[in-house]
């Protein structure tokens, strides 16, 4: 074959593509035409014996010379069909391997320019379609285009098991008007793994996983995995019908909060966790049968470190690779949903780990983090803080958001953090953060971006809802966009969950004295739509769990959180309980381990299951207790400063058609007889539930079903019961002619 090369031209390119320099490789390598109508081909395969040009029907077409370092070239005559498919390289490598591909630097410009546009005004929601590695067929040729934002980089290649991860082999094209790189690289599809290899502007060079890769290798492996985008045949079409009103704020809402590593595990082992099929044959119908409405899984994006639960992903839009193939965790979603189960995933758009393989310094530069670290650090959990005021990042992060809830049909995101995104000084000392532009202490950039995604979701997954993990008072989390609120649906409410574990942890003696702090939470009930949050973080780092927390010897114990946990059902906002909780588990949650499911051959434990289960029915079928969860007219104080007895009793109302339900509290260990409770309504009232019975490990005190009313008036009211309040405990009543 005739090469018609320059000698010292040749002898340069090699160099270039030895040293890993090659700024513009679709100059360098692939076709072009000569004037005769002939081809000269360049092709740069370092460590390849020959490399052989044949037709698309094995036709042999030349072989190709070989200079020093690896590159090959030469020229043909024109291939038989114009196009990248007019012609194959057959390159053969040492050992007898031989490899056929069609030429990755034959192919034109793939990304469109609307793409690149919306990327970089950072209004690409369909980001997981288009960006990453995206198996497609090109003018008949089945490959995957490969892209990545890297635009401070000089150089960017594709490397993987395909090319002996050597970044000399696939250099990319960048569009220098967004700062991405792409590449078609032939027959390569799903399964292959994959980096990225970046030159940055000191010369460095670093191997990053992709930041919207699909699909990941299995931790402690580190690399990206080509998947397709979704296509799973959904089978929830009437649960997406419906999926608004089972999460509107008049809606019963009980939420089973999930470790799916650590809830239940098929042998013994940190890594021995089930798959996702595994998980919905087991999760799903206990969650059911539970009663709660709503699982809420810890984050499942990628990321590195198990014992960070999630909370430090590296891939937004990948479903840990610890469960399986995303497909996988598609058909549970689908599997709950058709069980009556929604699902929502915690979302960390707050920071990112500093994993060298991840997105820190990803270009060399701080690309997805501030620069200062006054911005871009978080001490507390040695974690870069994404730079929400660049377009590409933010676009990055609502793309991601989008992802979950349309691909996967996830039904909410728990967005985790949030005061730590909102405060500028969130954590610092008074020199350790930048005000903003006014001054002031609050990230106008946050406040911008929770807004467009209040947006968004709604007008891209509609019924699906975020909740936002807010612990201070900033005004209007809840508020919508348009009345200068972030939007979110509901607020976890940090205040109540604090000062309620606070009181009950006290031994019952001095609970007179902290009254307010079972009281306090009604002062603000009504100012966020609220839910009632007993998470994960309430069990771990030395807290103990609920069970540990309260006072006493173990049947004190168990009596105490049955009490807690009825105050918590009975009381405005919704509910959100961890894993373990439902049943008593004694000890702290260790994410090495599954939950202590023997517990339940002890009839004290599992009288606490079957408690939670009562309460969940209880709530789904009692509308007073769901429908004004999020307005004040739906609660009234009976009782709320009987300190010496440490009792609590109000009323929870719904609709004006709706059953008013009565609910007493004692949190003491010792029974009170004839405790006169006023009420408006005269005739009997029935006992609905006692956290006394002896089906929930009890001492079956009650009020033998239900009381009369006497012709005696207490709290404001013309009648009252007289009533036996068993020890640590709540009993509901409602009136017997309503509720028949």
């Amino acid at each position: 074959m005739q090469s018609m090369e320059d000698a010292g031209l040749v002898a340069a390119l090699a160099a270039d593509a030895m040293s890993g320099r090659m700024e513009n490789p679709f100059a360098a390598f692939g076709p072009r035409a000569m004037p005769d109508g002939r081809m000269a081909l360049r092709s740069f395969q370092p460590g390849a014996e020959a490399v052989e040009v044949i037709g698309p029907d094995g036709t042999p077409l030349g072989r190709l010379e070989q200079a020093p370092g690896g590159l090959f070239f030469g020229v043909i005559e024109a291939p038989a069909t114009e196009g990248p498919a007019g012609y194959v390289l057959r390159i053969h490598w040492p050992g007898g391997v031989v490899q056929e591909t069609e030429d990755p630097y034959a192919f034109g410009l793939l990304l469109g320019d609307l793409d690149l546009h919306l990327f970089s005004e950072g209004r690409h929601f369909d980001m997981g379609r288009v960006f990453g590695a995206v198996p497609m067929t090109v003018e008949g040729v089945a490959g995957t285009r490969f892209s990545v934002w890297a635009p401070n980089a000089l150089m960017v290649s594709v490397i993987g098991d395909f090319n002996g991860w050597d970044g000399r082999r696939h250099p990319m094209r960048l569009r220098h008007g967004a700062g991405v790189w792409e590449l078609f690289l032939p027959r390569l599809g799903p399964g292959a793994r994959y980096k990225f290899q970046l030159r940055g502007a000191g010369g460095a060079v670093f191997d990053k996983a992709d930041p919207i890769a699909r699909a990941t290798e299995r931790p402690p492996g580190t690399a990206s995995v080509v998947a397709a985008p979704p296509d799973y045949a959904w089978s929830d079409a009437d649960w997406m019908e419906t999926r608004a009103a089972r999460a509107a704020q008049d809606a019963p809402i009980s939420v089973y909060e999930v470790h799916s590593a650590s809830w239940l595990r098929p042998g013994p082992g940190p890594n021995a966790v089930y798959d996702w099929d595994g998980l919905a044959e087991r999760l799903v119908p206990y969650a059911a049968l539970m009663g709660f409405t709503h699982l809420e899984l810890m984050p499942v994006m990628e990321h590195p470190f198990g014992g960070s639960w999630g909370y430090q992903p590296l891939s937004q839009f990948a479903p840990t690779a610890r469960h399986g193939a995303p497909e996988g965790f598609a058909r549970f979603v689908d599997t709950a949903h058709r069980a009556g189960l929604g699902v929502i995933l915690d979302w960390v758009p707050g920071h990112f780990p500093t994993d060298p393989y991840g997105l820190a310094r990803f270009d060399g530069s701080p690309l997805y983090e501030h620069a200062d670290p006054r911005e871009g650090f978080h001490h507390d959990w040695n974690t870069y803080i994404y730079n929400l005021g660049r377009r590409e990042v933010s676009g990055f992060l609502l793309a991601s958001a989008i992802w979950w809830l349309k691909e996967f049909h996830v039904d909410g995101l728990r967005v985790d953090a949030v005061a730590s995104m909102l405060y500028r000084d969130y954590s610092r000392k008074h020199d350790e953060w930048v005000p903003n532009v006014y001054g002031g202490r609050e990230n106008l950039e946050t406040v911008s971006f929770f807004r467009s995604l209040s947006t968004l979701v709604a007008e891209h997954a509609p019924g699906a809802v975020t909740i936002a993990e807010e612990s201070t008072a900033w005004p209007g989390v809840t508020a919508p966009v348009t009345e200068g609120g972030l939007g979110f649906d509901y607020k976890w409410n940090m205040g109540w969950m604090h000062d309620t574990l606070l009181y009950t942890g006290r031994d019952p003696v001095h609970r007179r004295w902290h009254h307010d702090e079972m009281t306090f939470g009604l002062v603000y009930a009504f100012s966020e739509a609220f839910v009632l949050p007993i998470s994960h973080d309430e069990v771990v780092y030395g807290k103990g769990s609920l069970y540990e927390r309260m006072p006493g010897d173990d049947w004190t114990r168990r009596a105490g959180l049955r009490a807690y946990l009825a105050f918590m059902w009975m009381h405005p906002g919704k509910k959100l309980l961890f894993m373990g909780q439902e049943f008593g588990q004694p000890g702290e949650w260790n994410h090495d381990a599954e939950l202590p499911w023997d517990l339940l051959s002890n009839p004290g434990h599992a009288g606490i299951q079957a408690l939670v289960r009562a309460l969940n029915a209880l709530l789904r079928d009692t509308p007073a207790l769901h429908r004004r969860d999020t307005r004040p007219d739906g609660f009234a104080w009976v009782v709320g400063a009987d300190r010496e007895n440490s009792v609590f009793a109000w009323t929870r109302s719904g609709e004006p058609d709706d059953v008013p339900v009565l609910v007493v509290l004692n949190m003491t260990p010792a029974a009170i007889e004839g405790y006169r409770i006023g009420v408006a309504r005269p005739g009997r009232w029935r006992e609905v539930l006692n956290t006394d019975a002896a089906a929930f490990g009890g001492s079956n005190l009650g009020n033998a079903g239900g009381a009369e009313t006497a012709p005696e008036p207490a709290h404001g009211q013309p009648h009252s019961l007289s009533l036996t309040l068993p020890p640590l405990s709540a009993v509901v009543f409602t009136h017997e002619d309503d509720a028949s």
